[in-house]
């Protein structure tokens, strides 16, 4: 006696009229299509910022070089070539320079024909600067005080006092007022200098010889800097997006999720140490900013541990 052969499954009812059949392939193409828009959105942006860098972050123009064509024989020239700038300490390194008028120098050898001492006003650390007889000037490192205060960083600006130089000769009997000169750069620095009429040169009141140095950082810097504080500021936002919906239970817990947790808030330091300028611990940046998103990680990461401490005794349901 053989089975009874089952019955064939009913015929699915037919599709009302005008509606159409979903296809595998639609859902597919949709998702390749939202892909690519992905992408495509991601590379425009990427471009954009690329381009809005480059208009933007524009420094101010580089001091030019010195051209000392245009001075007079009895013209001395003092030129401060620009090195470092420690805003920490409010220190400017130069490079000081002295170009004596012509009855100074030996023509044919190029070389002082007395010796010579530039001083500089306000009076460096090193005092006055010695040039010997019979040899020719060379540069001399020194610092002049530029006064700022770096615990405005980004936006720190330095300036120096009105500087001015006397070049001493025969045995400091002799002393003529210099014209300043300031050349060279600083990378991430603007550099601006403005003339200042010499109250000490009497014979021609209509000198401008002294000058007053000011330092302010540039556009570049102050963007990248903004990126790093806006990525700073993403990460407690993160974190609490997803520590919040846990700990009121709109999730599920994943115990994966701390060790996310404890590398976003290791993070946070080396961030605020890539800035460029490298701003002084304690500056308004890490009061208004990293003391914050620190604060916020830890918020975060107690809300984690508290849906942890709610969900450690449930049983999982027995697989079957």
């Amino acid at each position: 006696m053989t089975a009874a052969t089952p019955p064939p499954p009913p015929a699915p009812p037919p599709a009302p009229a005008g509606a159409t059949v979903p296809v595998k392939s639609e859902s597919r193409g949709r998702r390749i299509a939202i892909g690519l828009a992905v992408v495509l959105g991601v590379i425009a942006l990427y471009v954009l910022s690329l381009v809005g860098v480059h208009l933007l972050a524009k420094s101010g123009p580089k001091l030019p070089a010195v051209d000392l064509s245009q001075y007079q024989k009895e013209d001395s020239i003092v030129q401060l070539r620009i090195e470092k700038l420690e805003t920490v300490a409010n220190r400017l390194s130069v490079n000081v320079l002295v170009t004596p008028q012509d009855s100074l120098i030996d023509q044919s050898s190029s070389v002082l024909t007395t010796d010579a001492a530039v001083r500089l006003y306000p009076e460096t650390d090193l005092g006055d600067l010695q040039y010997p007889k019979g040899k020719a000037p060379a540069q001399v490192a020194t610092t002049v005080v530029a006064h700022g205060d770096a615990g405005n960083w980004p936006f720190d600006t330095y300036t120096t006092d009105e500087i001015s130089g006397v070049v001493f000769t025969n045995g400091y009997k002799d002393r003529v007022w210099a014209r300043m000169e300031v050349t060279g750069s600083l990378d991430g620095w603007d550099v601006n200098v403005r003339r200042v009429h010499d109250a000490e040169d009497t014979e021609n009141p209509n000198s401008f010889d002294n000058v007053i140095i000011t330092l302010h950082r540039s556009k570049g810097p102050l963007i990248f800097d903004l990126g790093i504080c806006l990525i700073l500021i993403a990460l407690p936002v993160l974190a609490l997006w997803l520590a919040i919906p846990m700990v009121l239970g709109r999730t599920s817990f994943l115990p994966p999720f701390g060790t996310w947790f404890a590398a976003m808030l290791f993070a946070v330091v080396p961030l605020r140490n890539f800035l460029p300028g490298n701003p002084p611990p304690g500056s308004w940046i890490d009061q208004a900013v990293v003391l914050w998103v620190l604060i916020g990680l830890v918020v975060a990461m107690t809300l984690f541990l508290l849906a942890w401490w709610r969900q450690r005794d449930r049983k999982q349901p027995k697989a079957k």
